[in-house]
């Protein structure tokens, strides 16, 4: 039987997960900060395996979907208040450029995932092939997520137009209404484009009141993996 592209999809999270964690994980990382999303989920299986053979003091969640992660594996849970250095962090993305820029936050968790990843000594970041691009805005056509308060979705929307973005509310799927953040705080998708000049961008963005985060990871990332379809694994790293 043919593979299948979500199969091979799949087995590209996997592999770059492993790998990722295997290079990364040794007797001195004690703190472990755990993403969010699909491909963090083969992180965590990873991580149980290196807990068994020399346990971590706490595994630090970005998420519900995370600290639940964390409980269904056994491995030992704390927060950023008890730890506020961790060694070193893993997280997927939904997408990352050549210079290790990242947008987050597909999943509406990327307040929390920035609050750990600077918290983090490390950054790994762990994905498929489908979110490596030179540029951010090639493979992801959704937008930057923003995590916006409630009371000023309105008014923070007409200042991301006059930056020259197209800002959509995001809506629940299985709910009436818009997505709500773990936060209490409302998503906003602000569409760019490519975006060439990330980082003075989130400065834009992060400059207006009301947008408590945006999904913009700038200088963040120490290394990524991608997890191609030929079964091989690709690393993008800086500073390591």
């Amino acid at each position: 039987m043919a593979t299948t592209e979500a199969q091979l999809v799949e087995e590209a999270k996997r592999l770059a997960s492993f790998t990722a964690v295997d290079l990364h994980i040794d007797e001195s990382a004690k703190v472990i900060g755990v993403g969010s999303g699909s491909t963090v989920v083969h992180c965590v299986t990873r991580l149980l395996h290196h807990h068994q053979k020399s346990p971590f003091k706490a595994c630090i969640p970005t998420s519900f979907q995370a600290r639940d992660l964390i409980l269904q594996h056994g491995l030992p849970l704390g927060d950023l208040n008890q730890f506020p250095v961790i060694d070193v962090a893993f997280d997927g993305a939904d997408e990352v450029d050549s210079s290790l820029d990242c947008i987050k936050g597909g999943g509406a968790c990327h307040l929390q995932e920035k609050l750990v990843a600077m918290c983090a000594n490390k950054l790994i970041i762990v994905a498929d092939y489908r979110k490596n691009s030179q540029v951010l805005g090639e493979q992801w056509k959704s937008g930057v997520p923003l995590e916006v308060v409630p009371f000023a979705y309105v008014p923070v929307m007409e200042r991301i137009r006059n930056l020259g973005g197209k800002p959509t509310l995001r809506m629940g799927v299985k709910k009436a209404g818009p997505v709500v953040t773990d936060n209490g705080n409302f998503v906003v998708d602000a569409d760019f484009g490519l975006i060439r000049s990330p980082r003075e961008l989130n400065q834009q963005l992060i400059s207006i009141p009301g947008i408590v985060e945006t999904g913009l990871f700038c200088a963040m990332a120490k290394a990524a993996y991608f997890g191609n379809k030929d079964g091989t694994v690709s690393k993008n790293e800086q500073g390591l």
